[in-house]
């Protein structure tokens, strides 16, 4: 936000181009105020030495002779006195541009203050300094001031407010941490630019977006995301709204925009794919999530680490993928040293029948809880009955019961591993005369 430092002049009235239009005031009652304003004050007129040394003023300075303009300016004030009230209020005015042309600005502000003291000067020098102050305050993070000259500004104003300058009345409000207030300006300058056929600027509806965020209005938050991909289509917008709606509990269309998104190219961030691929597989397609992942992988767009493999492994598991899940499984035995994914392997050898395999890579996982510090207690149970399963289907049955007995340490199995046990027993009998029967056949 600036102000523009041109200054032109007539005989009796000096116009200020602000950045901004000109401000102007909303309600009934001020334009009746700023009539009866105007038609009792008179203006007194700037005599031609006066005029021509501030325009000499602003010539130095425009030449970037700063310095000497401001001695110029100095001249001037030393004949304060002798100045009326419109003079004195362009003089004061003068400094108040050529300050802030120094980034002065307290130095502007203390300046156009000066300004507005006067009485007998044109309204429209009074509205634009008011405003003028304003942003000047607000560049200052002094929003309580900003507020009140802008309070002083309406009060001097007949016109209705146009949707940039509610909007400035917004991030005032916004920033002052009002936001109630500030949504009530960004909502009136959306009405405004809409009577108008225009949309709202992309700005407005992000500090609409960042105001319902502060008031913790999720469901407002998401349709302003979704006015958001409307008019101004942008990446980060579609995957801005995709995380809405899973925060407002609207995970399908979570999903569907993502799946947009995907299509239109704008998912190429690892983490979006990773998001994606889990919302593939809490939805019921793991094929996609496998496939997504796993093409992202390849191509590098994803790191083969821990997150992302088990991700892969476990899509590849709902697929029915099984031994696409072990080549994982395998890749992230050997890169994590607990034994968590060596259990996974052996539980997917067992249900696959692969007795042998599911036999060893129990015996890792086992081994790996005793060596690595750890939490094994959610897979070492299941090791053991793992164990004890496979062994029985090899008829390898004091291995089994072994497994088994070791098995009932644990609560949580203790009742399965007891039961399989006196199973395991009678098998073993059977398995034993009938050994003994086949032996005196022969």
């Amino acid at each position: 936000m600036k102000l523009t430092s041109s200054l032109i002049f007539a005989s009796t009235l000096c116009v200020i181009t602000l950045l901004s239009s000109q401000p102007v005031a909303a309600k009934d009652d001020t334009k009746k105020a700023h009539k009866s304003y105007s038609a009792s004050k008179k203006v007194p007129a700037m005599r031609n030495r006066v005029y021509a040394q501030l325009a000499r003023a602003q010539a130095l300075a425009d030449e970037g002779n700063k310095q000497a303009g401001f001695q110029v300016l100095d001249q001037v004030k030393e004949r304060l006195n002798s100045l009326n009230s419109y003079e004195r209020a362009m003089l004061f005015n003068f400094y108040g541009f050529m300050h802030y042309a120094n980034e002065e600005l307290s130095s502007a502000i203390s300046s156009f203050k000066l300004v507005v003291a006067e009485q007998s000067i044109p309204d429209s020098l009074i509205t634009s300094t008011l405003y003028s102050l304003a942003q000047l305050s607000m560049q200052q993070k002094d929003y309580t001031a900003a507020l009140d000259f802008l309070h002083q500004w309406q009060q001097v104003n007949a016109k209705e407010l146009s949707p940039s300058q509610a909007m400035f009345f917004a991030q005032v409000y916004y920033q002052d941490k009002l936001f109630v207030d500030a949504l009530m300006y960004i909502e009136n300058a959306i009405v405004l630019a809409a009577n108008k056929d225009k949309k709202p600027k992309e700005n407005w509806l992000i500090l609409k977006r960042a105001t319902h965020y502060e008031l913790n209005q999720p469901k407002q938050v998401t349709k302003v995301m979704e006015q958001l991909v409307r008019w101004y289509d942008k990446p980060q917008y579609w995957l801005q709204l995709s995380a809405m709606y899973g925060e407002v509990g609207e995970e399908n269309k979570q999903m569907a925009v993502m799946e947009a998104a995907l299509q239109a190219g704008y998912v190429t961030k690892s983490s979006d794919i990773i998001t994606l691929s889990q919302l593939y597989l809490f939805h019921g397609a793991p094929f996609k999530s496998a496939h997504l992942l796993a093409e992202a992988i390849a191509q590098g767009t994803v790191v083969a680490q821990e997150k992302s493999l088990d991700l892969l492994a476990r899509a590849y598991l709902a697929a029915k993928e099984d031994f696409k899940a072990i080549k994982v499984f395998k890749e992230l035995s050997n890169i994590v040293d607990d034994g968590q994914y060596d259990a996974m392997l052996a539980q997917t050898y067992l249900n696959n029948e692969h007795w042998q395999e599911a036999i060893n890579y129990a015996g890792s996982a086992i081994k790996k809880s005793k060596t690595v510090n750890t939490n094994s207690a959610n897979y070492l149970a299941n090791m053991y009955l793992a164990q004890g399963i496979a062994n029985f289907n090899l008829n390898n049955f004091q291995p089994s019961l072994t497994a088994f007995a070791q098995a009932t340490a644990f609560v949580k199995v203790k009742k399965t591993a007891q039961q399989w046990r006196k199973y395991v027993e009678r098998e073993q009998k059977n398995y034993q005369q009938l050994q003994v029967r086949l032996a005196m056949l022969n």
